[in-house]
């Protein structure tokens, strides 16, 4: 039986594909329709769900909206963009259920790992924030942007060290 995960604020789907490949039964929910989520699927409040439904799940993902805290969003319209960081992580922690929240670089994250696609060999330049239940203490190895500057010149390739994928 594989072990069963909510997805909060799901979008449309890449986390929970994400945790699908790693063996996770996912259902995910937000308050936007997303026709094209791939698994089972609710149009709802994060928090109200959560707190209706959490008792269902071994483990619950959440990534709220980032705006607020997104270095590409204007300083002046941050207000204009809900602040549910918290307030998820709180109703997390009242679950008592292991969780995984994820954020931008710039939202208000203590205690937090830091990601980025290129850890993992992918040609993905994207920096992340996790906080975790049970808290995580190292990253699975150093962030490696080299290979975006082997890129421009193709002589280099074979000197610069390419991640490992393991």
């Amino acid at each position: 039986m594989k072990p069963k995960l909510l997805d909060l604020y799901c979008g449309g789907g890449g986390a929970g594909m994400g945790y699908s490949r790693a063996g996770f039964e996912v259902v995910g929910v937000d308050k936007n329709p997303q026709p094209h989520y791939p698994f089972e699927f609710h149009q709802a409040d994060a928090i109200e769900y959560l707190t209706k439904h959490y008792h269902e799940f071994d483990v619950i993902h959440a990534s709220p909206p980032c705006q607020r805290y997104s270095r590409i969003t204007k300083v002046s319209s941050t207000k204009n963009h809900p602040d549910l960081l918290q307030t998820t992580i709180n109703a997390l922690m009242e679950t008592k259920k292991p969780y995984i929240v994820e954020n931008v670089v710039g939202a208000p994250m203590t205690n937090y790992l830091m990601l980025c696609g290129t850890m993992f060999g992918l040609r993905v330049f994207r920096h992340r924030l996790f906080v975790t239940n049970p808290m995580l203490f190292m990253s699975p190895r150093s962030c490696n942007h080299l290979i975006a500057l082997a890129m421009v010149d193709v002589t280099e390739i074979n000197i610069i060290q390419k991640p490992n994928l393991l």
